[in-house]
Formats: C-alpha cells, structure tokens, sequence
C-alpha cells in the first residue's frame, strides 16, 4: 500500500480559501461496485493511486526548495504540480522528521550492517538518498501495481540505475523477475507483496535477502492505517517476530493521522470517505497516547509521538519548552520559501498528524542498545497537552489495543 500525502486528509480546502467537505469522491458519476469483491477492488485501487499523489507532493516541496531530493522529480510529470504552501510545508516536516529518525539509526555504530523495510513504499526515494551509507540493506514492501511500476523507472532512468550499482559489487550484482514485480540485490530489494497475507493463517516465507539478525528500522507512512487494527498489529508482530529474530534490535517509525473525534478531524474522515477511502486504524488509534500504547504492546520498550505542529514549532506546557526538531533558522528558511497566509488551517492540519517512533534494543535494552543511543534523547513522552484529546476520544471506545 502507497503512503499518500498530507493533502490526502486535507483535500478541505475551497478556492475561496475556508474548509469544505467534498460531496464527490473520485469516480463520481460512474456505476457503483455491486459486489464485495468489486468493492474490495476499487478499495485497494484507490489506496494505491494515493502513492500519485505522495510523489506529487514531494516533487511540489522539491521544487520550492523545501527539501532537497535529486529523484523526487523522476516520479512525477515535468513541471510537478504546484500544491498549496500548507501542503508543501506538511509535506517538508514529515520528510524532514522521519530523515532525522533514519539518519540517527545509521550513523549510530556506522560500522555495523543496519537494515530498513519500508512498508507501502511506492516511489518513495529514501533508498536512493541514503545510499551513501556504508552496509545498508534496504527492502521496500507495496503492491504489485507500484513495484512494477518503480522498478520499470529504476531500470530505464540512468541516474537511479547508477546509484543502485554503485551500491553492488558487480554489474549483475541485482536481478528483476520477467513481469518487474520484484528487484533483488545485497542493497535494496523491492519485493511485490500484499501486506495483509502477513497477518493470514498461513502467512508467506521471508522475503529473499532479508537480514534476521541485523538491527532493523520498520518505516510505515499512513499505510497500515487503511488496515484494521488488528490486522496492522498482526503484520508488525510477524515481521519483528517471525521475519526478525526476537532478539534482534528493531524499531518502528509511523506517520499517521489522528483525532477523527475533533470537528476538523470529522471533516477529514468525511472528505475520505467521499474518496472511497476508509482508515479503520485512525478510529482505532485516535490519539498520541493510544499509539504509544500500541507500540509498547508489541513489545518497544521505548516509545514516543509527537504532531508535526510539535515537530515544526515546539510546545509549551507548565513554563518548560519541548523543543522544536526544526531550529528557529531552518524554519526561517523554510517560511521564506513561499507566503502561507492559511496559518490557522495549517496548525489545524499539523495538529491531526503524528509521527511516532519505538524501539528495542534486545540484550542491549536501554541507553546502551542501538535505537537507544540513537533516539533516547528525543522527547516523545506523553504530556498534560494531551489530555484534552485523551478524554475526548475515550468516550464511548472500548479499548483495542493488545
């Protein structure tokens, strides 16, 4: 499943600039799936068109000097289209929040073989643009449809073959099945695969290449939220349990939308809905808290989360200051990139996404392991802030965490 963009909850956005739910989703006007099955098709088709608009997104934000990425512009038309500045600022923060989580991995005991898998990755780059570190073994998860598609842009475009050789020993060194559905080599393999026959009563063999024993970093952007909980615990579990020795160093960073209970978080869910796009996990998992929660149930023994409001700006609670990941100079620089006159929209829209993060360190849980000298001093822990939205969207839910 693609990871989509910040707009993908945020398409609210009327021309005269106010909120708005959309009375028509995508395909409007044509017949209706008749069956569950035909349903079930459209669903997944449609979750894997969102990676369209992902790589969309990301090219607009390159394209203003928000981030730098040599390969975001190879998976979109020329020119990118142009997205609204508070798409292109959201779109900065989770780029830039979740790069400084993978860069603190790698660089921790740089000497060591680290790997990445990447669930719902699509045309995502971040294999190409951390490439450069020494021993990292890369998987990407999506479905076929996506694979296909990036590994086919991976075999005709010369500056994304050059990188992935530069990584190898040989110049044979990676191989493609005839259909292009998968990729495999000793740096990054793309592997074609349904994420939900994880969770199945008889779940498919480790993929090829996967390292068992080597610390690990499970990257998942609003990809496992289109899934019930439990069938999103259950593919989490099987990787750090099954595809990943218990004892193995792992750890998980997720970008995910939140507070479907507030009433911009009810418009959000409504203008998915119009979409065709239901995100069970997001009803499931509605607060900061509750995916801590979720975390430490499947056995981190660290957690943290914080909005991309937080993340981009700080916060203040009891005169103390949790501190921006973003410094007051590169968020100078990232203002001046274009005017956002939408300010209230944007805090609104910051504030009903997260990034949340949780590792363990196996024998070496604690400061000492891997994650823990990587992110053990990043604050992540729950605050009084939160209670609000706590108490807000305990009413009336059972608990479904475990």
């Amino acid at each position: 499943m693609a990871a989509p963009s910040i707009p993908n909850l945020a398409t609210l956005r009327g021309r005269g600039g106010g909120l708005r739910s959309r009375g028509r989703g995508r395909g409007s006007g044509s017949a209706e799936p008749q069956s569950d099955e035909d349903r079930a098709r459209v669903r997944d088709q449609v979750i894997q068109q969102t990676d369209n608009d992902a790589a969309s997104s990301r090219a607009s934000a390159v394209s203003l000097g928000y981030l730098q990425d040599p390969y975001a512009e190879i998976f979109v038309p020329s020119p990118p289209p142009r997205r609204y500045p508070l798409i292109n600022r959201g779109t900065y923060v989770r780029t830039f929040a979740i790069d400084r989580l993978v860069d603190r991995f790698l660089t921790t005991s740089p000497e060591g073989p680290k790997q990445i898998i990447s669930l719902g990755a699509g045309s995502d780059t971040r294999y190409f643009r951390f490439s450069h570190f020494p021993n990292l073994l890369y998987h990407e998860i999506d479905f076929a449809v996506n694979t296909t598609t990036k590994i086919s842009k991976i075999d005709t475009t010369p500056r994304l073959t050059a990188t992935l050789k530069n990584r190898i020993s040989t110049l044979d060194a990676h191989t493609t099945t005839p259909s292009k559905e998968t990729l495999h080599s000793e740096s990054l393999n793309i592997h074609a695969l349904d994420l939900r026959s994880l969770a199945s009563a008889t779940p498919p063999p480790s993929p090829p290449n996967l390292g068992r024993n080597i610390p690990t970093l499970l990257l998942s952007e609003c990809c496992l939220t289109y899934l019930p909980l439990p069938t999103a615990n259950a593919i989490l579990s099987h990787i750090l349990t099954s595809w990943l020795d218990p004892s193995t160093p792992a750890a998980a960073v997720l970008y995910e939308p939140i507070k479907p209970q507030t009433p911009f978080g009810r418009t959000m869910t409504s203008n998915l809905a119009s979409r065709r796009i239901d995100m069970p996990s997001l009803h499931a998992l509605p607060t900061l808290q509750r995916h801590r929660d979720r975390l430490s149930a499947l056995g981190m023994v660290d957690v943290g989360a914080r909005t991309v409001l937080d993340i981009y700006a700080g916060s203040r609670e009891g005169g103390g200051r949790d501190e921006a990941w973003i410094g007051p100079e590169e968020r100078e620089r990232v203002e001046r990139a274009e005017w956002l006159d939408e300010v209230e929209e944007w805090q609104l829209l910051a504030g009903h996404y997260c990034v949340v993060w949780g590792w363990r360190d196996g024998d070496g849980d604690g400061e000492e392991g891997v994650f823990g000298r990587a992110w053990g001093g990043i604050k992540g822990q729950w605050r009084e802030g939160e209670r609000r939205d706590d108490e807000l969207h305990a009413a009336g839910q059972r608990d479904v965490i475990g």
